[in-house]
């Protein structure tokens, strides 16, 4: 795959993409300080985001192809959004927004479920040049007031409910707790009332969504800088102060274009199907923004890979609607091999539309990798990127120079991406050597290119580490043909007796023993080798499971495949992996946890009853 070396090179390739978006103002220059005192993208550049996703679609004849196809088997619902149709709304919801008072530059935080009113509010945000905040619904009162007060939202938006799986959320009550502890206090609410729940209603402060649109007119987009801001997401910092990732416009804008043609080999009015929530940067970059400006039809799907109702809702939903490309967190893939891994659901439905599975998020260990590609029989790709980039570091690009795959890789760096793997003093490691994964500044289009009014921790998180460069916090290396593996994130690295040790690798090794659905290898503090390795395992459904054969067996593969240092301290059964909503395992916090370290559970918890779960199962087998 081509790689771009030299600056001018790069700046000329960048500047030649432009022409793929329509611009109120084209940019003159490739790359630059802007008005904020940043560098950014096609800084003297002027568009609409929203004019992108909506109104240029229309204007291309695209007016009556389906942008949104909602499916909700939680509450049992289907509907469709034409490129019409969706403006329309966006029209009118941003009308309202202007009528609330929201100006550019103003902070709207979107708290919904994944309903298309969730899509309507992040366009009509961009539509006006508000910044849209998207909290994952659900989210605990007290880390929502702190993102509240963080980016201080004139409006808040939200709905009177979510679902995980059979179970409601009630949001009006938890954001209504929140804005009582934040110090900010936003002017308005919008509610989205859904059935049969009601909600109380604070006079003069909330409005009811349906009423509005109701006599809403339309707002037509207006024009903003490239390096005006479209969105702040907030990802977890290691101080415990959530991290507003910035998201600018321009290059937000030509990294979506670009990425869906030639990552995921899509073209307009194709389907494209993210299963993820417009929670997460895969939600805002590919259920909304990237499908929508490139033409294409997106999937919102409000539901679960397995158990809504069961381990078919993907396949189902692919023959449905034709989905070309599915993308989603190897965890998906794993909860259905854990529930159906003979693959029988399939016979069920014909996929014949699939031509790719891209799976990112949590690395693709090879075995769930090569189930995959037997089952569907379609190219797996594994790619690796960051909320941080907002699209991919590193991807086998399937629609422009597609290379032999390898399972673990997630091949080599998109083009733009100038990838290196440095030790701790900053010297560059030769191909399978394994470091730090950096990245040369600066990066591309798309990414960050700051935290919400914290530059000085934009700085010290991301650059200052090794001047030059952005470190990214994973861990990997490059094999002799430039392919890159990442091995996980720096701290997942393990020093037994003076032995760094991948728990990635491990895991792998753990993932090979036909049992095991899926597992976390952590490190424990050990007095004599400092740290040693225990795995925490999930067994397969339906099987007859002899835990001392399964223990014996991964004990053995750790010591013959990375040698007799890497020796397993115990196995431990679990029934379920405490994660993230996102599907990341929590595999730093059990770590603190059985280490006695002082810990916090991420607000991005899916179940923390879980954690209990697996931490009783630990302490039980220390025990013994």
């Amino acid at each position: 795959m081509e790689q771009l070396v030299h600056h001018n090179d790069l700046m000329k390739f960048w500047m030649s993409v432009t022409d793929r978006i329509p611009w109120y103002q084209k940019p003159t220059k490739a790359y630059g300080i802007a008005e904020d005192g940043l560098n950014h993208w096609f800084p003297d550049g002027k568009l609409n985001t929203s004019y992108l996703a909506l109104d240029h679609q229309v204007e291309q004849g695209r007016g009556e192809a389906v942008a949104i196809y909602y499916d909700s088997p939680v509450t049992k619902s289907k509907t469709k959004l034409s490129y019409k149709e969706l403006l329309e709304s966006v029209e009118k919801m941003a009308f309202v927004l202007d009528s609330l008072n929201v100006k550019k530059g103003d902070t709207v935080v979107i708290y919904m479920p994944m309903i298309p009113e969730a899509l309507v509010s992040m366009l009509a945000c961009a539509r006006i040049g508000a910044v849209h905040s998207v909290v994952f619904g659900g989210f605990a009162p007290h880390e929502l007031a702190v993102r509240l007060d963080d980016c201080r939202p004139k409006v808040v938006i939200t709905a009177s409910y979510g679902i995980e799986v059979s179970k409601i959320i009630p949001y009006k009550p938890l954001l209504d707790e929140a804005m009582h502890l934040s110090t900010h206090k936003p002017e308005s609410v919008i509610l989205k009332s859904r059935p049969n729940l009601e909600v109380i209603m604070h006079t003069g402060r909330d409005f009811d969504w349906d009423e509005l649109m109701e006599t809403a007119g339309r707002k037509k987009s207006v024009p903003v800088s490239s390096a005006d801001p479209l969105y702040i997401l907030y990802t977890s910092g290691t101080t415990g102060k959530p991290k507003g990732v910035v998201r600018d416009n321009g290059g937000h804008a030509i990294a979506m274009h670009y990425s869906m043609e030639k990552i995921y080999d899509m073209k307009p009015t194709e389907v494209f199907f993210a299963a993820s929530d417009v929670g997460w940067v895969v939600g805002h970059s590919y259920i909304v923004y990237a499908p929508l400006i490139y033409g294409c039809s997106t999937v919102l799907y409000e539901g679960k890979p397995v158990k809504t109702p069961d381990a078919g809702a993907f396949y189902r939903i692919i023959e449905e609607y034709k989905v070309k490309t599915l993308f989603c967190a190897p965890t998906a893939f794993r909860a259905i091999r854990k529930e159906d891994p003979n693959g029988k659901e399939l016979s069920k439905y014909n996929i014949s539309s699939l031509k790719y599975l891209f799976l990112a998020g949590e690395r693709t260990d090879p075995v769930t990798y090569d189930w995959a590609c037997d089952l569907l029989k379609v190219p797996v790709v594994d790619h690796w990127w960051q909320t941080e980039t907002g699209w991919a570091i590193a991807a086998n690009m399937m629609g422009e120079s597609p290379l032999p795959a390898k399972a673990g890789s997630a091949t080599k760096p998109v083009k733009g991406f100038d990838v290196r793997i440095l030790d701790e003093e900053g010297h560059e490691l030769k191909n399978g050597e394994k470091g730090n994964i950096v990245i040369k500044l600066p990066l591309p289009p798309g990414c960050l290119p700051t935290l919400w009014n914290d530059y000085p921790n934009f700085e010290s998180s991301y650059l200052s580490h090794y001047p030059g460069y952005y470190l990214t916090g994973d861990g990997g290396y490059f094999d002799e043909d430039g392919y890159l593996f990442i091995l996980g994130r720096i701290d997942d690295v393990i020093n037994v007796a003076g032995h760094r040790l991948s728990t990635g690798e491990m895991e792998e090794i753990v993932a090979e023993n036909h049992s095991i659905a899926e597992s976390a290898v952590i490190g424990i503090g050990d007095e004599i080798k400092g740290q040693v390795p225990i795995a925490i395992v999930v067994c397969k459904d339906g099987l007859v499971i002899d835990q001392k054969a399964i223990d014996s067996d991964l004990t053995h593969r750790i010591r013959e495949k990375i040698g007799a240092i890497a020796s397993l301290k115990a196995v431990v059964f679990v029934k379920r992996l405490p994660k993230t909503r996102s599907g990341k395992i929590l595999r730093k916090t059990m770590r603190k946890m059985i280490d006695g370290e002082e810990y916090s559970i991420p607000s991005t918890i899916d179940d923390p009853s879980i954690l209990d779960e697996v931490m009783d199962a630990v302490r039980l087998k220390m025990l013994k």
